[in-house]
């Protein structure tokens, strides 16, 4: 993989504000309506100025009050915040109820006419904004929001790439989203033509890439049969798409209620490097966790752990963050470092 050297992290997408209300409506009776702040890629730069990676946030937000406090909250956290741009009359909101996943019926996204679901090609100087860059990322929610968001990803990843940056794509797919006239397999193909870095899940892959998966062989979530998949899954992407280096690939699986067991793989060079299984007892938050293991990805790369190092590390973030509300992790490196020690082989 080229060389990322000391320069900065970017990362790409739509800063949100999470509500969740309660299941059972007490928060009308209560008058709280708990938030948080997040969006996929402003969670992942979180992580990164956590562990003591420099990381820049390009999005759009309103040029008023709030806008310009969420950016200095941003700020607050270490985050490089100059490249931020500012416009358009909202910002994207969406509500999920406590402990739920994204993924879930119950989630209600309110970001028609957002700022940044506004964004066209052009709009941002990615020649200015790739100055000091070193590794883009950006996920694959942005293209899900609107035509003229997948356009601006393209422009950006094609950007990049051509300026020899790392680009790393998540490939978290929001059914509610992809509702303005394509696919994913459609779009998302294209996009990861760019990159140098994959990540999601094989069920991710099959729906958004065209990969193939053999489904009677994943019915009863066998490890082994998992990672096979997996391996072959990954494989696949890097026969594709020759400026893929690697590709990453999570397992979770539910146990008896709010436990689940969490593993997670890395292929690349012909080889698969496989995390520890860990056992979780009990979820708090599911939002933020495929955030978390993607910046634990990104910061193996950049500190030059080795492969096995870094899908170690990026697993146990992930499921450190289960334990935490919000959608941003509080997990410092030395506390990840000992989760893996506790799992240790």
């Amino acid at each position: 993989m080229k060389g990322i050297d000391t320069k900065k992290v970017l990362t790409f997408g739509e800063l949100l504000i999470r509500f969740c209300p309660d299941e059972d409506g007490s928060w009308l009776q209560q008058n709280q309506l708990p938030f948080y702040v997040g969006g996929s890629e402003a969670n992942v730069a979180a992580a990164l100025a956590l562990w003591q990676v420099p990381v820049s946030y390009l999005s759009r937000v309103p040029d008023n009050l709030v806008g310009q406090q969420l950016a200095q909250y941003l700020f607050q956290k270490g985050i490089d915040i100059s490249k931020m741009t500012f416009g358009g009359n909202r910002l994207g909101l969406y509500f999920l109820p406590k402990g739920k996943d994204l993924k879930n019926a119950t989630v209600i996204y309110d970001r028609s006419h957002s700022s940044f679901s506004e964004l066209t090609p052009g709009m941002i100087d990615w020649d200015q904004a790739l100055n000091d860059v070193g590794w883009l990322h950006f996920s694959a929610i942005s293209p899900g929001i609107a035509k003229n968001t997948a356009a601006v990803c393209k422009e950006a990843a094609a950007a990049a790439a051509a300026k020899g940056v790392v680009v790393s794509l998540d490939l978290n797919y929001r059914a509610k989203l992809w509702k303005w006239g394509q696919e994913p397999v459609e779009v998302m193909p294209e996009l990861a033509s760019h990159c140098d870095v994959l990540m999601g899940n094989i069920w991710a892959a099959e729906k958004m890439l065209g990969c193939s998966l053999n489904a009677s062989a994943l019915k009863d979530k066998i490890k082994e049969a998992c990672l096979e998949q997996a391996a072959g899954v990954s494989k696949n992407i890097i026969d594709r798409f020759p400026n893929v280096k690697a590709v990453a690939n999570t397992f979770r699986f539910d146990q008896q209620p709010g436990a689940l067991h969490y593993y997670a793989t890395l292929f690349s060079g012909e080889n698969i490097y496989i995390s520890p299984e860990f056992k979780v007892e009990k979820v708090v938050d599911n939002v933020g966790t495929g955030d978390c293991f993607m910046a634990g990805l990104i910061y193996g790369f950049y500190n030059q752990l080795s492969l096995q190092q870094t899908i170690d590390f990026a697993a146990a973030a992930a499921v450190r963050k289960l334990a935490q509300p919000g959608d941003m992790t509080t997990s410092t490196v030395s506390e990840i470092q000992n989760s893996i020690k506790a799992y240790a082989r």
